[in-house]
Parts: C-alpha cells; sequence; structure tokens
C-alpha cells in the first residue's frame, strides 16, 4: 500500500476515534460510524464487482495471449524453415558458381585449341595459295621413280589427307562444344540469378516474420503489464477499503459496548427506581394498614362504649363475650405480600412466525463447511419481524452478508446481551431507538448472502462483537 492511502486510513480512523469524545448523542454518532460503513461496504462492493469484470478481462486477454504465442509458435517454425531455404539455395548458388566456374576454364582451353587450328589451317591456306591455288596429289603420285617410291608418297598423301581431316574434324567438335559450353553457363547464369532473387525473397520474408515476430513479444509484453499493474492496483484498493472496514467494525463494536454500559447503567437505574417505588408502596401499605387498625380500633371502642350504655344490667360474662366480639377485627393480623415466583423461562420471545430451517453449528450451503452461528426462520417476504426482548436499537443498516441487519443490545439481570436480525427486506427502526419486547423492527427479506426469505437471528451473551465469538445457540434462549 502507498504512503497517500496509509494517510487516507490513517485520517479515516482518525475521525472515526475522535467520535467517540465529541458531544453528539448515541444515535448521531452510531450513525455516522453506520453510514461510514455502508459506504465503505458499497465500495467494497464497487471494487469487487470492478474486480470480477477485471478477471473476465483477464481470461479474455489470456485467451488473446494464448493466441499470440501460438502466432509466435508459428513464427519460430517458418523462421526455421526459411532459414532453412535459405541455406539451401545458398548452397545451390555456391554449387552453380562452381560449375560455371570450371565451364568457363574449358571454355577458355577449348577457344585456345581452336584458335591453334584456326593458325594451322591459315598457314595452310596460305601454303595452297603459293603453290597456284590447290595441291595436285596425282602429280605427286605420278612423279615417282619407283613402286617402293610410290608406295612412299601415297603413304604421305594420305598422312596429309587425314590430318587435314583430323583438323577439321576437331575443329568442327570443339566449336560445337564451345556453343553447348556458351550456352550451358548461360542457362546456369539464368538459373542462379533466379536462386539468388529467391533468395533476397526470402530474406525479405525471414526479416518481415522476425520484425512481426518482435512486434508480438513487445505487445505481450506490454499486455503482461498491463493486466500485472491493474490488478496490483485493484488489489491495492480492495487492501485499503479492508482495513478501512476493519477500523469501523472495531469503532462500531466499541460504540455498542459503549451503548450496552449506557443500557446497563440504565436498567440499574430502572431497577433502583422500581425497587425504591415498591419500598414506598410497601412503606405507604403499612402504613395504610396501620391507620385502618388504628380506625378499626377506635370503631371497635366506640361501639363498644355504645354497648356498655345500653346494656348496664348486663352479666360480667356477657360483658366479656361483647367485648371479644367486638375486638375482633382489630385483631385481625395484617395482610403480608408475597412477590410471584421467579419464571424460569427464557427473557426473549420468538422473533418471528415461520418454519425453523436452519439451527445453530456446521452446515453447508453451497459454498463448502461453515458455522452457522444463528437460527432461521423461513416465511413470506415482509413477515413482521419484532424485538426478542426491550432493548436499545445498537446498529440498522446494511452489512455484509448479514444484508439488511438490525441489532438490538440488552441489559436483562446485570448481565448485557445482543440480539442480531439479518437478511430483513425491510427495516422499521433507527440506531440509538429504544424498542420494547415484541415491538416490529423489521420485515422478513432475503438480502445479503442468503438463499431464500428468512430471518436469520441471533443472541450474543455481552455486546455484539465483529468476531462474534459470544454468540450462543438461540434455540436454548426464545420461547
Amino acid at each position: 500500500m502507498n504512503v497517500k492511502s496509509k494517510w487516507m486510513v490513517t485520517g479515516v480512523s482518525t475521525v472515526l476515534a475522535l467520535t467517540m469524545y465529541l458531544p453528539t448523542t448515541n444515535a448521531n454518532t452510531l450513525s455516522e460510524l453506520e453510514k461510514k460503513q455502508q459506504e465503505t461496504e458499497q465500495k467494497k462492493g464497487e471494487l469487487d464487482a470492478r474486480i470480477n469484470e477485471k478477471s473476465n478481462a483477464i481470461s479474455e486477454n489470456q485467451t488473446k495471449l494464448t493466441g499470440i504465442m501460438t502466432k509466435i509458435t508459428e513464427l519460430d517454425n517458418k523462421i526455421k524453415e526459411t532459414e532453412f531455404k535459405i541455406t539451401a539455395v545458398q548452397e545451390e548458388i555456391d554449387q552453380t558458381k562452381s560449375e560455371i566456374d570450371e565451364l568457363k576454364k574449358s571454355i577458355e582451353e577449348l577457344e585456345e585449341k581452336i584458335n591453334e587450328r584456326t593458325e594451322l589451317l591459315k598457314e595452310r591456306a596460305r601454303a595452297i595459295q603459293m603453290s597456284g591455288g590447290s595441291v595436285d596429289y596425282i602429280d605427286v603420285l605420278l612423279g615417282a621413280n619407283s613402286f617402293i617410291d610410290f608406295i612412299d608418297r601415297f603413304s604421305a598423301v594420305n598422312t596429309l589427307i587425314e590430318a587435314d581431316r583430323e583438323i577439321m574434324l576437331q575443329q568442327a567438335q570443339d566449336k560445337e562444344l564451345l556453343a553447348e559450353q556458351k550456352a550451358e553457363v548461360e542457362t546456369k547464369l539464368t538459373a542462379q540469378r533466379e536462386r539468388q532473387t529467391e533468395l533476397q525473397e526470402l530474406q525479405n520474408s525471414l526479416a518481415s516474420q522476425k520484425s512481426e515476430q518482435n512486434g508480438l513479444v513487445k505487445e505481450l509484453t506490454a499486455e503482461q503489464n498491463r493486466l500485472a499493474s491493474a490488478k496490483s492496483e485493484l488489489e491495492d484498493r480492495f487492501e485499503e477499503e479492508i482495513e478501512i472496514s476493519v477500523d469501523l467494525e472495531q469503532q462500531i463494536v466499541a460504540e455498542q459496548t459503549r451503548l450496552a454500559e449506557l443500557a446497563r447503567k440504565a436498567e440499574e437505574e430502572r431497577q433502583r427506581k422500581l425497587a425504591a417505588e415498591e419500598e414506598r408502596q410497601r412503606q405507604a401499605a403499612a402504613e395504610a394498614e396501620k391507620q385502618r387498625q388504628a380506625t378499626a380500633k377506635k370503631e371497635a371502642e366506640a361501639e363498644r362504649a355504645a354497648t356498655d350504655r345500653k346494656a348496664t344490667i348486663a352479666s360480667k360474662k356477657t360483658d366479656n363475650t361483647s367485648a371479644s366480639s367486638t375486638s375482633r377485627p382489630a385483631e385481625k393480623p395484617a395482610s403480608s405480600y408475597t412477590a410471584p415466583a421467579a419464571s424460569t423461562s427464557s427473557p426473549f420471545i420468538r422473533p418471528a412466525a415461520g418454519r425453523h430451517t436452519s439451527g445453530f453449528g456446521g452446515r453447508d450451503i453451497g459454498d463448502g463447511a461453515e458455522t452457522h452461528l444463528g437460527y432461521d426462520i423461513a416465511n413470506v417476504t415482509d413477515t413482521p419481524i419484532v424485538a426478542a426482548a426491550e432493548g436499545i436499537v445498537s446498529y440498522a443498516g446494511v452489512m455484509g452478508g448479514y444484508g439488511n441487519v438490525v441489532i438490538v443490545t440488552h441489559s436483562i439481570n446485570g448481565q448485557t446481551h445482543a440480539t442480531v436480525y439479518a437478511h430483513m427486506n425491510s427495516i422499521n427502526v433507527s440506531v440509538g431507538q429504544s424498542v420494547s419486547q415484541g415491538q416490529q423492527v423489521g420485515g422478513m427479506g432475503n438480502t445479503g448472502r442468503s438463499t431464500g426469505t428468512h430471518l436469520h437471528f441471533e443472541v450474543h451473551v455481552g455486546p455484539w462483537n465483529g468476531a462474534r465469538s459470544n454468540a450462543v445457540n438461540p434455540a436454548q434462549y426464545i420461547r
């Protein structure tokens, strides 16, 4: 969490702490805390909704990122394939270049041979020209001096003719081969240029693919950084709201404890006044009885005097009997006050009509095992919900999974209790209001973390606290 966020939390905590000592009424103090907690709960709900939206966006982006990774893998394969083609084409170009070099060397050799033969043929042509333009092989043969000379001349003539023919044939073959090799060189040069063009295109394609890959990698990195930043920001803000919510809950618990103490002192004062009033009434009753006895005594004495005057001759026995009879009312014992026997039943009444659906203890409503700290009563929407006992409303509003909830703090026989009425559809009381047993505090509903219209009723021995460590089974209290 950043410094600014911590400062905000500290500031809110300080303001909430100061409200405990401001000279305001109990209702105003707790109402302010209630309002701030409702605002915090609303912010937490908004943040939770945004976090859910961000989670959905992250899931969608993750699908996109998976597609990007697939494209990168495909590009890697294409790049490897292109690099392999480039290598193969380069090898072909190198091989063609080597073949062209060999052909060029062969062409040079052929051209040299052809040039040599051309010079020889030129010499032969010059010799023929100098001899008159032709050579008469018949004259050579007829000029033989003997048969042996004829044979020698014939052999020489054949040799010359064969040599001339071989030179001409070789010359023609070499020229033909030269033409073929030159054509082959041109073909290979054309193929080489085509392969070089293909090589350039492959290299350009490779560069484009690498550029696209780099762009996708940058896009992937930027998207990951953006998602991480957004997630971190939401988590920080949610953490801030949790801290504020915890601080508000502690303030509310403290204020409820203070109200419970006020309720306890008010109950003690009420009991003291009640005892004083009972003592006054007892003393008044005793004084009235004393006066009644005095009046009865006077009346008896007056009646006895009148009887004495009328019965001047009555016997002593009659006088005693008459005196005993007339004094009997004065001797009647004073009636004594007998307090009714203390009720052994619970001071709490059933808070709503309906069927019992879930009790105190462990249960599972679809989210896994949990501890259920209340007593559930199901009925139709807006079924009246009444205060289980006389007390002071210490909370009335929205509170997380409770939905619309009312908390009443009681002081019963010097012991603080708290009752909780959750998931209400409507609230009929306000913080700081005194309620009597059986007074309607709201209507049954399905708000908060609820699976149907019902009342979630809790009983706490001591003031209600956030941890709810003092919750007890309501079934043993309600009647």
